[in-house]
């Protein structure tokens, strides 16, 4: 019998998100888990579909590099495709972490789902930067 891991906050919020599936079908259900995660205020949040196309984009990616890490064959261009996701997402790193952040990175960018999609992609680096990520089962 093995122990169970206990993942991390970071690691939680990366899990969850990647195995959203089918429950991740609209913009709705992108406002309901941004929220959910407190990745977003309580407010109403425009998303356009470009958002979403980017969000699914993400977690595309982010599930095709854990299967990889986990000896699956992996799409690379799908995880091509979450890259440059990545990498218009800004974030920034705080000399002191709020309290109850998955992450020292945050959000650079005002628009709402932005900022939760780049809090999801700070938590992702967390997880990078201590390996916890080949850990992730999905």
């Amino acid at each position: 019998m093995t122990t169970p891991i206990q993942l991390s906050t970071a690691a939680d919020l990366v899990r969850s998100f990647v195995v959203t599936g089918d429950t991740l079908g609209d913009r709705a259900d992108l406002a309901r888990f941004l929220r959910e995660h407190r990745l977003t205020t309580d407010g109403a949040i425009p998303i356009t579909l470009a958002d979403f196309d980017e969000a699914i984009t993400l977690r595309d990616g982010m599930y095709a590099q854990l299967r990889r890490a986990a000896g699956h064959p992996a799409d690379t261009e799908v995880i091509n495709k979450a890259q440059r996701v990545l990498d218009g997402l800004r974030v920034t790193v705080r000399m002191e972490p709020s309290d109850g952040a998955v992450s020292a990175l945050a959000p650079a960018v005002v628009d709402e789902v932005r900022r939760g999609l780049a809090r999801i992609a700070g938590a992702w680096a967390t997880i990078l930067a201590t390996g916890e990520w080949r850990k992730i089962k999905v």
